[in-house]
């Protein structure tokens, strides 16, 4: 099946955007996901999301995953923040539980975290906020958070 035909008046994105295999053309949509035993597929994340953190693949929705566990935390939202030395870092955007708030430290969710998780997966900056921007849907709107750290906080 066709999604469609390409990228209006820009061949260097749609070039980008397609790939051919045993004659068909296919999109690169940048959905990741799974396929579960019956056969039911998951979208599970953004290619353009990943973090390149010294080489080694970090996706924010594991790391949001695993970061719900904590007790403190309400909501998270994890992206990308320059790193001097890796490039790239991970950095957590939480809300923390109510109870939890003057109670909890940056130090707190880190030390929690390299407990819980691979070294290269844990978070190296914590930003407590209020609340997460979000769509109508309810959906966490990181880009605004990402494009917010590019900015420069």
């Amino acid at each position: 099946p066709e999604v469609f035909n390409g990228y209006w008046k820009h061949p260097d994105a749609t070039a980008a955007a397609f790939f051919e295999l045993d004659g068909r053309r296919y999109f690169r949509s940048g959905d990741l996901g799974r396929m579960d035993a019956e056969g039911y597929f998951f979208i599970t994340d953004r290619l353009k999301r990943m973090i390149n953190a010294s080489g080694f693949k970090v996706w924010p929705s594991e790391v949001e995953l695993l970061l719900y566990r904590h007790p403190a935390v309400a909501e998270a939202c994890i992206i990308s923040a320059r790193d001097e030395y890796r490039g790239e870092t991970v950095k957590a955007v939480i809300v923390l539980r109510t109870e939890a708030r003057g109670q909890t430290s940056a130090q707190d969710i880190i030390a929690w975290s390299r407990e819980h998780m691979a070294a290269y997966k844990v978070p190296r900056q914590v930003e407590f906020v209020d609340s997460l921007p979000k769509s109508g849907s309810g959906k966490v709107m990181w880009r605004l958070l990402q494009e917010k750290e590019q900015r420069g906080g």
